[in-house]
């Protein structure tokens, strides 16, 4: 494959630049993997698509009931990342806590080295699972002062907005392993209910 460069349009990057200059490990696809791509455009029957869709919540309780909070690590990293960001917003922010919209916040394990580094941040979170947000509601570090929690499937109209009101508006949203699991045909509508809760400039992390 090819990529073409934004700052030349006449040089054709090569899977070799893209390693050099941004650490990636790509190569490119030989003549029989696109032509195996291509024969296989949907490697799950729709059937099988349909069912999922339709079982999503289901597999998801049945997923946080038998596994509780002892799957997914808490994300440390998210500490480093936010460091930088808040750096960059400079001090207008500090007299004011910053607000975040965490979507698909499972237990919250992006949440709560947040809330250990005691960042300066109102946190408003989401799932699809309602299991799930019972079980991030029983963290010690839970505050619901700190945090607004509820339960909302993100790919339908006003989900966020008829849970938190017109007069709230938010900084920052994270979807960290949300948007690959949503169906493209609703990906528009997802990103449409995020629009509406936040304020002109939207930073995300996904």
């Amino acid at each position: 494959m090819s990529l073409s460069s934004s700052a030349d349009t006449d040089h054709q990057t090569t899977a070799d630049d893209v390693n050099v200059r941004y650490g990636h490990q790509c190569r490119q696809l030989s003549a029989e993997e696109v032509a195996r791509l291509e024969s296989h455009s949907s490697v799950v029957s729709e059937f099988r698509q349909n069912r999922l869709e339709r079982e999503a919540k289901k597999n998801w309780d049945l997923f946080y009931k038998r596994n509780t909070n002892k799957f997914f690590k808490d994300r440390h990293w998210t500490q480093r990342e936010f460091e930088e960001l808040m750096a960059c917003e400079g001090s207008a922010q500090e007299d004011r806590d910053m607000s975040l919209l965490e979507v698909g916040c499972g237990v919250g394990n992006t949440v709560w080295p947040l809330i250990a580094q005691k960042t300066n941040f109102r946190f408003y979170v989401c799932d699809f699972s309602p299991v799930a947000i019972d079980l991030f509601r029983q963290n010690p570090l839970f505050d619901d002062k700190k945090c607004t929690t509820f339960v909302t499937d993100v790919t339908e109209e006003d989900a966020i907005r008829r849970h938190l009101g017109s007069d709230v508006h938010l900084d920052y949203v994270s979807l960290i392993f949300v948007l690959s699991a949503i169906n493209p045909k609703k990906m528009r509508t997802a990103l449409n209910n995020i629009h509406q809760v936040f304020k002109a400039i939207i930073y995300g992390f996904y």
